[in-house]
């Protein structure tokens, strides 16, 4: 299993590579790892508002941020971020923000899967959607592949993740598969190996939601507190529309 580079590697690494070597690289890979998107006063400035804002402050996390003011505005600073623009789609916008906190008190796996439902205003009834249910911020479907490889989804870490802080573990190579079976899903870790990502506070893991993904307990005794914004495309088929975009 193969770790990701430190916060300075990777910041030398993201330096010498042109935009059009990153886009790339991350078409190959499905994901990649970005230092330094905000500083350290930022993520204590957001660690204040996550711990007042209703809902994300208890429990392990939410998936209604996109509505808070704030969460807006930093959406729009990321879709605004030149180390971003090799990664996004064209014209994107925010669809969702979900937070996510891992710690010895709040703890939890993650089996291997990919993100395959999408958040979307009202349900459609089409022979191509599938998988429809309703979570707490409204209808979620799981639409064809043709219409995942269009979405990002940025991983903002807002605290420090190391090996014992439960990091998410991708399957390089594997979001350009389509969808994958759950009983196959093993066979193709095994066959594209699997890379630890561990990220320094402010940076973010960028990855294709197609992207077999996985993370482990935390072994630790710091939290592991994650803003992971979703950004598409404005539009979506088959008559569908976004809950929520920014």
């Amino acid at each position: 299993m193969k770790q990701e580079p430190s916060e300075h590697a990777s910041s030398v690494l993201e330096a010498s590579r042109s935009p059009d070597r990153r886009a790339a690289e991350f078409e190959r890979d499905g994901y990649a790892i970005i230092p330094n998107l905000i500083d350290a006063r930022e993520c204590d400035d957001l660690a204040r508002r996550l711990e007042s804002d209703s809902g994300a402050g208890a429990g392990v996390g939410t998936r209604c941020l996109l509505a808070s003011g704030w969460c807006q505005e930093l959406a729009r600073r990321l879709k605004a971020t030149p180390s971003l623009a090799p990664y996004m789609p064209f014209g994107p916008v925010a669809v969702q923000c979900t937070y996510f906190q891992k710690s010895s008190g709040l703890n939890w796996l993650v089996p291997l899967h990919q993100d395959l439902s999408i958040p979307v205003a009202e349900r459609i009834d089409h022979a191509s959607l599938s998988g429809w249910s309703r979570k707490q911020s409204g209808y979620y479907v799981q639409p064809p592949p043709e219409t995942l490889v269009g979405l990002v989804a940025v991983r903002l870490h807002i605290d420090d993740c190391s090996g014992e802080d439960g990091p998410l573990r991708v399957t390089p190579g594997s979001h350009r598969l389509g969808r994958i079976a759950p009983s196959t899903a093993s066979e193709v870790r095994r066959g594209n190996g699997e890379v630890v990502c561990l990220v320094d506070r402010g940076g973010a893991v960028i990855l294709r939601p197609l992207l077999l993904h996985a993370s482990s307990k935390s072994t630790g005794r710091g939290r592991r507190r994650v803003l992971h914004f979703v950004f598409g495309p404005p539009g979506l088929p088959f008559g569908l529309t976004w809950n929520r975009a920014v």
